[in-house]
């Protein structure tokens, strides 16, 4: 009954149904709540809350994040489902270990791409690459997604069901171009193996594994390290942030930040003349 209802008011709200499974998955957690208590949601109450955070913590072990998990889903039921009041102060989210996102060197990327030997699979990797896009997005582009009088990629219903425009290089779109004479899509732009489907992220995610193998790189590093890349590796070659965070979608300049912590070391801006084109930036800025 908690799922359904959870669910319901999710639907209510117009959030997307990835969105809405994440939530219901963690329905669970609402579940061990009353379970430790062997009552009904309904019928606790702020210490009982209070208490078992804590017995999560201290007898369980269980992680910054994993706390936090658990104070979401129960904050969720509460307030949206209970429609009840929730005590922000005493139930604070604990303080998480912040890690830094993995990034390719401009010398790496291009060794992945080197080693995409079929053409469908580098058109993806490489439209992730230069337009920084998340899985998600490129799965379902299609092809009237691709506007190339004004040299832009539109991104439709994407996270927080925004559209926004990203870049379309000259390198990029040679590319596609290529892909498209070879593959003929129809509609989607990559299309899967099922008649009118999109390419699925997990078989996205098993390409760029095996490039990267290939590449010899041993960085714990995703297809979604690919847009981390794009946003540094724009970042060193002076494009202003809030730039960058238009380009990636984000609602908040702190979600962009993050990306200066990832800059070389030692990288400065060139001086105006100097600066030259090398492979990564031909695909990004040409």
């Amino acid at each position: 009954m908690t799922e359904l209802r959870m669910k319901m008011e999710l639907e209510l709200r117009g959030y997307s149904q990835k969105t809405i499974k994440y939530y219901v998955a963690h329905v669970v957690h609402v579940a061990q709540f009353a379970k430790f208590y062997n009552k009904s949601p309904e019928l606790l109450g702020d210490d009982e809350i209070q208490k078992y955070l804590h017995y999560c913590i201290t007898e369980r072990k269980l992680s910054e994040g994993t706390v936090n998990t658990i104070r979401g889903s129960l904050r969720f039921f509460y307030t949206v489902t209970l429609e009840r009041s929730w005590n922000s102060v005493k139930f604070a989210r604990m303080k998480e270990k912040r890690k830094l996102p993995a990034v390719l060197s401009q010398s790496e990327v291009q060794s992945i791409l080197d080693c995409t030997t079929n053409l469908k699979h580098k058109a993806i990797l490489t439209t992730i690459y230069a337009a920084g896009l998340r899985v998600s997005e490129a799965a379902k582009l299609k092809i009237i997604d691709i506007d190339s009088n004004n040299m832009q990629i539109v991104i439709r219903n994407g996270k927080g069901k925004k559209d926004r425009y990203c870049i379309l290089s000259n390198a990029n779109l040679e590319l596609l171009r290529d892909y498209w004479l070879e593959y003929k899509p129809k509609d989607f732009l990559f299309p899967g193996k099922k008649p009118n489907s999109n390419i699925t992220e997990r078989s996205i995610q098993r390409v760029f594994e095996k490039s990267k193998n290939l590449a010899k790189i041993k960085k714990k590093a995703t297809v979604h390290t690919l847009r981390h890349s794009f946003a540094t590796h724009l970042l060193e070659a002076g494009t202003d942030i809030y730039h960058i965070k238009e380009l990636l979608g984000h609602t908040s300049i702190q979600s962009t930040t993050v990306y200066l912590h990832l800059r070389r070391a030692d990288f400065f801006y060139p001086s105006k003349g100097s600066f030259k084109k090398v492979p990564w930036q031909i695909f990004i800025l040409s």
